[in-house]
């Protein structure tokens, strides 16, 4: 068997993604890996290393290798069933955030992992907070995640299984946020790097890539309170489109905010019924 120090210096892969992958396999950290650096890994310790690193090599996104990805300054646990949590998706929940900590109801569509809804709760504890998706296995994963995200003392955040709003006849909510997949279905991209891992469901939707975007706009006003409002993610060139959907669906305040890397990226307005 070969050392520890000899496996981190493999020049197939970089050396941080090394050093994941083995905190994984030895639950080590990396300051005792240093310090170990000469010791050698069991059988089968070095088996699982080996595996990760052929999956990795072969493309498979290092979160789902190591079963977590960080979101808004939380760890959550992620599987193929999910879609990795991004960084530009932390701006839905800053801009969420951006209201008062008066208690407020808020529908997050599309939860997957349940990031969106776990961040928020986590920094907004005395919210009503419902998130909900089409998958049940993604469910499962969010539902993982509220486990052990949860605040003590704190109501969890009820995971609800539902096509968008079909499980919410009735039901309104002062806030209700959505990163739905927004790619459209023939795009190439999806067949490059991390996206050919992810599940697609999460990933596309219809020929442009605005049919969930289309039917949870034109839909959210009968799940909205008095002066309610909707905030989407969507694509960098589909904020025209959904600003124009808002206004057809009667929403005003419209606007629209840029990620970090300057491209349009979320987009909300508020209804106020008439």
């Amino acid at each position: 068997m070969v050392s520890i120090e000899h496996l981190l210096r493999d020049p197939m892969l970089p050396r941080l993604e090394l050093r994941l992958l083995m905190e994984k396999v030895t639950h080590w950290s990396w300051t005792r890996l240093i310090t170990h650096a000469d010791s050698v890994l069991s059988a089968s310790q070095y088996a699982e290393f080996i595996t990760l690193k052929q999956r990795r090599l072969s493309g498979e996104p290092i979160a789902y290798l190591l079963g977590q990805r960080e979101f808004y300054g939380l760890n959550f646990h992620v599987s193929p069933a999910v879609l990795i949590p991004r960084p530009e998706t932390e701006g839905l929940v800053d801009w969420a955030l951006e209201w008062d900590s008066r208690p407020r109801s808020v529908l997050d569509l599309g939860t997957g992992s349940g990031a969106i809804a776990l961040a928020l709760k986590v920094h907004r504890p005395l919210w009503s907070i419902t998130g909900a998706d089409n998958s049940e296995t993604a469910l499962e994963v969010a539902r993982r995640n509220a486990a052990h995200l949860t605040p003590p003392g704190i109501s969890p955040v009820p995971f609800v299984h539902s096509h968008w709003f079909d499980a919410f006849k009735g039901k309104t909510y002062d806030l209700i946020v959505a990163n739905p997949p927004y790619i459209a279905a023939e795009d190439f991209h999806v067949q490059q790097g991390d996206l050919r891992f992810e599940p697609a469901s999460a990933l596309t939707s219809g020929p442009q890539g605005m049919d969930a975007l289309s039917h949870i706009i034109a839909s959210a006003s009968l799940h909205l309170s008095p002066s309610g409002s909707l905030l989407v993610e969507h694509g960098y060139d589909q904020a025209e489109a959904c600003r124009q959907a808002l206004d057809r669906a009667g929403f005003d305040s419209i606007v629209t905010r840029r990620d970090l890397a300057g491209q349009e990226r979320l987009t909300g307005g508020k209804y106020s019924k008439k």
